[in-house]
């Protein structure tokens, strides 16, 4: 039989928050299993030449289990890292993200509210949300190159949530029973989860540019060589900044129509408003540059990884350790 606590009036399910944090935990130790897995297959992987009619057949004689070609713009590249790591870190990708959502769900139900009341569920939301992107558009072969780089920060993120900030299941602060909590945070979670894949995405073009595909040297070949073609990195991260950016807008919106109701002002320049505005501009600058020719797809990179360090440092850092009105956000 599940027992239930009373904290201020408000039922827990302690048996629900158990099975929550034990789903977290193994969420993160299956993480762990698909970042060693897609290092393999990242360590592994090489290029070959193949010719055209190997090309036109993929499947045929000249590509085996261990080559899959990384993209129709990549011409004459196929990978031939061993194809079977991929999979296995795919697998436990999908696998950890099931428990993670569970581990979201769990909190919630075992809370009756929505499981968006601190920076621990908080974080947990975020990396859900930006790993479900991950599995949207990294699907192929060559982009799962990218999984390194999305899941050391998504680990990172969980560790220093699960340790530092975790709190225990319990009703959330006054200032957050409402119905403004599901839809804004909710909204700012998808946003910032999505704009975390072209924020790593736009590190990785960085990385191509500065080592051309088949003119890799020095320390960094084994870096660099088995990233994708600059430009299929470009368009990803165009691609899912085109999605994040108005999600992220509409989450700004109505955080300010929920500061109206809450304070009576929609615009305080409050430190997270303040942050949250320059990400804002910095996001915008990066879809301007990006459609603008005179700036180029390097410069308009360098923006967009500029607005990824600005939110992240708004939705963490200033929650945890900046005084403000958001401050009740932090740690519980």
């Amino acid at each position: 039989m599940n027992s239930l606590i009373l904290a201020q009036g408000l039922p827990i399910d302690e048996t629900l928050s158990t099975y929550s944090d034990l789903a977290f935990r193994t969420s993160f130790a299956i993480y762990v299993l698909a970042l060693i897995a897609s290092l393999i297959y990242y360590a592994g992987f090489r290029v070959e030449k193949v010719s055209p009619r190997q090309l036109a057949g993929a499947g045929g004689p000249g590509l085996t289990e261990s080559t899959s070609l990384t993209d129709t713009g990549d011409e004459d590249r196929a990978s031939a890292g061993n194809v079977r790591w991929a999979r296995i870190a795919q697998l436990f990708v999908t696998i950890a993200f099931v428990f993670s959502a569970s581990s979201l769900v769990l909190r919630g139900v075992a809370t009756d509210r929505f499981p968006l009341g601190n920076m621990y569920e908080f974080i947990l939301a975020t990396t859900v949300l930006a790993v479900g992107t991950g599995l949207v558009f990294l699907r192929k072969p060559a982009l799962q190159v990218a999984w390194p780089f999305v899941l050391a920060p998504v680990l990172l993120l969980l560790f220093f949530g699960g340790t530092h900030l975790y709190s225990e299941a319990a009703p959330v602060v006054p200032a957050l029973r409402s119905y403004w909590l599901p839809i804004h945070v909710t909204i700012i979670s998808l946003g910032s989860g999505i704009l975390l894949i072209p924020g790593v995405v736009s590190i990785m073009y960085l990385l191509r540019v500065w080592q051309p595909q088949g003119q890799e040297k020095g320390w960094a070949t084994r870096l660099t060589r088995p990233l994708p073609a600059a430009e299929t990195l470009d368009r990803l991260a165009y691609r899912t900044t085109v999605i994040g950016f108005p999600i992220y807008s509409v989450g700004i919106l109505l955080g300010a129509v929920w500061a109206e109701s809450a304070w009576g002002r929609f615009w305080g320049w409050d430190p997270k408003e303040t942050a949250s505005f320059i990400s804002w501009v910095l996001y915008a600058g990066y879809l301007h540059a990006r459609a603008t020719s005179g700036w180029g797809p390097k410069k308009a990179a360098w923006i967009n990884i500029a607005g990824f360090v600005v939110l992240a440092f708004n939705l963490f850092f200033i929650n945890i350790v900046v005084s403000g009105l958001h401050s009740y956000a932090g740690l519980n």
